[in-house]
């Protein structure tokens, strides 16, 4: 079994959600990649690149294969944002989980994998990872910048496994008392971590983009491989 990249098939209730997979050359646990508005696009094939490197099977479901399957939008342009909003505004949240859970659920059984799964995601795909800690089956989350996941705290006291937040100290998304909010409810609640990055945007990981800053990114993938390797490998 070598390392591979590919396109994958998962069979939902209502259709089939395609996946970009990324193998080390051995078995290994699994992490899902949630993506953010643009779609499975090259900055998410690196970061599960970037996973296979590390020593994990990453799966980057294409969470909008309902209103907009293949989706790949990598040139930041306000076409290309207004296209990515419309489809963040419209997106089901409910819905979206319950694919993560299915695609968690399928990759526990995939050829090649330990059978443990973790959840990474950015943006839209930071928010669904908090969701699925706190819905889902899975035994560790890392969410980056999770736009909206203030809204949703109630939820917090149902994480049952370790989950590790990356918030963006300037975040355009997230504004400050909101970042508080998240902080204060992960104070209380003993398998959850967060990080702040100072002088950090939104999207301070995405490996193209505007607000790209290397170091951040480094730290906080850091983090990730350290935790995910905590959590995924026994």
């Amino acid at each position: 079994m070598g390392p591979s990249r590919e396109y994958v098939k998962f069979d939902l209730p209502d259709g089939q959600m395609s996946a970009y997979v990324a193998r080390p050359q051995k078995t290994a646990p699994v992490v899902v990649v949630l993506q953010e508005i643009f779609g499975v696009n090259a900055d998410m094939r690196a970061t599960c690149n970037e996973l296979a490197d590390q020593g994990f099977i990453a799966i980057a479901p294409d969470l909008f294969w309902r209103d907009a399957p293949g989706l790949d939008l990598n040139s930041w342009n306000e076409a290309e944002w207004q296209r990515g909003l419309e489809l963040y505004n419209k997106y089901d949240r409910d819905l979206g989980v319950r694919d993560v859970q299915a695609v968690v659920h399928a990759a526990r059984q995939l050829e090649g994998a330990s059978g443990r799964v973790g959840v990474m995601g950015f943006c839209l795909g930071g928010l669904l990872t908090f969701l699925a800690a706190a819905r889902c089956d899975v035994d560790a989350s890392c969410a980056y910048y999770g736009a909206e996941t203030d809204t949703y705290l109630g939820e917090m006291p149902s994480v049952r496994m370790p989950l590790l937040m990356h918030l963006a100290e300037n975040d355009e998304f997230m504004p400050r008392p909101a970042q508080q909010r998240i902080r204060d409810a992960a104070r209380i609640h003993t398998l959850v971590t967060t990080h702040s990055y100072a002088g950090c945007h939104h999207a301070f990981a995405r490996h193209t983009g505007v607000h790209y800053d290397a170091l951040a990114t480094s730290t906080a993938n850091a983090r990730s491989y350290a935790f995910l390797t905590e959590h995924l490998s026994h």
